[in-house]
């Protein structure tokens, strides 16, 4: 009788390990299905519409304006805009004669322009509020009158005396900084796979009222050639230089305002 029930004790336990790592076995697989393996994903940069990835593209372009001959440089922010930063120069000389003064005179551009365009649409039409962070446009002029020559300054007559000439310099420049706004057509940074882009703008500088300033120096005689005086110790005739300077800043007041036409050839890499 014992042996017998040690025999079914036997059996019992050898079952119940059986069941028990049949249990483990189907726990393990039922715990590998719930969690399958994750892919891996590589984080990309954000893209603008278009595919583009914002601040990845630059546009440069060469353009010809009323400020000079030019190059500027373009990169997006966003897809309606991007910052522009450009540089302007011009040269030339000529001479000529006012009121009996001859010049020789030097026309000198020299500008750097930044600019925000904003492309409402988001094509190529865009409007651009911008400030010209260094104005160096200037008019330079040598000035000399020959002996015996009558000249007028802030309408009075004189005569250059042949013992001692009048000589001298003026300047006519404007304020450094100004603001300025533009409109146009071209995006030096296209959203597309298009890398060519001539862009065509026109606008406006506020760059301020003209600042003449006019030096002289030699001897100055009345309208007959007689009573000749050194022109730096004679007050009447300083006062007529700060009258004829008046007058100069008065002709080209228009000049305040400075429009803006300018066409370029672009490239986007």
């Amino acid at each position: 009788m014992r042996t017998r029930l040690l025999f079914v004790a036997a059996i019992c336990l050898s079952m119940f390990v059986g069941y028990s790592s049949a249990l483990d076995a189907s726990g393990s697989n039922t715990d590998s299905a719930a969690e399958p393996a994750q892919p891996v994903v590589e984080s990309t940069p954000p893209t603008a519409q278009g595919g583009m990835s914002i601040g990845s593209k630059i546009g440069v372009a060469v353009k010809m304006s009323l400020l000079g001959v030019g190059i500027e440089a373009a990169t997006p922010i966003t897809f309606h805009t991007n910052v522009r930063a450009g540089f302007n120069a011009f040269s030339y000389n000529r001479g000529f004669s006012n009121d009996g003064v001859n010049y020789a005179a030097d026309l000198s551009f020299r500008s750097f322009e930044t600019h925000f365009d904003w492309f409402p649409f988001g094509g190529g039409f865009h409007l651009s509020p911008g400030v010209m962070v260094y104005n160096g446009n200037q008019i330079k002029a040598s000035a000399a009158v020959p002996g015996t020559q009558t000249f007028s300054l802030n309408s009075t007559n004189y005569m250059s005396d042949p013992a001692n000439p009048i000589t001298g310099s003026g300047k006519i420049a404007f304020n450094k900084v100004g603001p300025m706004f533009t409109l146009g057509w071209g995006n030096l940074v296209p959203r597309s796979n298009k890398h060519i882009v001539v862009p065509f703008e026109m606008g406006i500088l506020f760059q301020g009222s003209p600042q003449a300033t006019l030096a002289l120096a030699g001897n100055a005689c009345d309208s007959t050639g007689a009573n000749c005086h050194n022109i730096a110790t004679d007050s009447t005739f300083q006062s007529n230089v700060i009258g004829q300077q008046k007058k100069l800043n008065s002709d080209m007041s228009f000049f305040q305002v400075y429009p803006i036409i300018s066409l370029g050839f672009g490239y986007k890499f």
